[in-house]
């Protein structure tokens, strides 16, 4: 997961419930840290306090966690309160990600900015290890000073990247175009927050300023409604056993999923009026030639 060098409802879970009294695999659903997640790196910089999680950045490191399991399918959901103040050169990110170079991952990137700036929102959706795919935005409320929901629904169909619900990102399952569609590796769920001042504020024209560090981001509300998938589960099993058969059904795949409600085309589309400022599929410097993707999706 990374920068680009050159750009330096709760329904569904309710629904979920209900569905998942048929089930043969159940999914895992919890909102404690601790059940669901380990610190991963950097365990001086992690600080417990009850629900709340917070992870510092300063001149000697960033810190990091990962989830214990890896899934196939649901949604991920973590609340966040950014880094207050000065974040400029910051960046803290939520993400899912399967191994290897051929990976797939799905990324929300926070971008700090100097005091008063807006903070801007980077996502990206790598794909057989190829990314490029970046879209950002500013926020409609300032994600510093409260706790906001980020979340990442999954299946066989589309990713969709939500805040508070709201979706800000569609990512298509376009196979019929010929397209390659993430579906076939199970995912970790990471976070992590580090100093990237040579690109992440204003193309790295702006560094970190270290005086205002230690730096802090908190979670809470961690939730995972999906497939867990073991590590004695072959590669080839994996997608379907997390797919709905005549056996099992698991919510993720209701038809009703396999694409944005007609509210939530609207909540997009004013999403991309008003807060979007970068499109990789509008960008023909990078792209003299549209992506295929971008012809297609209604993202």
């Amino acid at each position: 997961m990374g920068p680009v060098s050159s750009l330096s409802t709760r329904s569904w879970v309710v629904f979920g419930v209900m569905i998942g009294l048929i089930m043969v695999v159940t999914p895992v659903c919890s909102n404690k840290f601790d059940q669901l997640f380990q610190a991963r790196w950097a365990l001086d910089h992690f600080v417990y306090q009850g629900d709340t999680l917070k992870m510092k950045l300063d001149k000697f490191s960033g810190a990091g966690f990962s989830s214990k399991s890896k899934y196939m399918f649901g949604k991920v959901t973590v609340q966040i309160k950014l880094v207050e103040g000065d974040s400029a050169g910051t960046v803290t990110a939520f993400y899912m990600s399967s191994d290897g170079p051929k990976h797939h991952e799905f990324d929300f990137e926070f971008l700090g900015n100097t005091t008063g700036e807006p903070y801007l929102v980077q996502t990206n959706v790598y794909v057989n290890g190829v990314g490029n795919r970046e879209q950002r935005l500013n926020l409609w409320f300032d994600p510093s000073k409260d706790f906001h929901s980020y979340s990442i629904l999954w299946n066989q169909r589309q990713v969709v990247f939500l805040v508070d619900d709201t979706p800000i990102r569609v990512h298509s399952n376009l196979e019929h175009k010929g397209l390659p569609f993430p579906k076939d590796q199970a995912m970790g769920v990471y976070s992590s927050i580090w100093n990237a001042d040579d690109w992440a504020t204003q193309g790295g024209r702006v560094k970190t300023d270290w005086s205002h560090a230690p730096f802090i981001a908190s979670y809470r509300g961690f939730e995972i409604d999906g497939c867990e998938c073991p590590t004695t589960v072959a590669p080839a099993d994996v997608s379907r056993r997390c797919s709905s058969s005549a056996e099992k059904r698991f919510w993720w795949d209701e038809p009703r999923l396999s694409t944005l409600s007609l509210h939530q085309s609207h909540q997009l589309t004013w999403v991309r009026a008003h807060h979007m400022i970068y499109d990789y599929c509008t960008d023909t410097a990078r792209f003299p030639v549209t992506p295929t993707e971008c012809q297609h999706h209604h993202h």
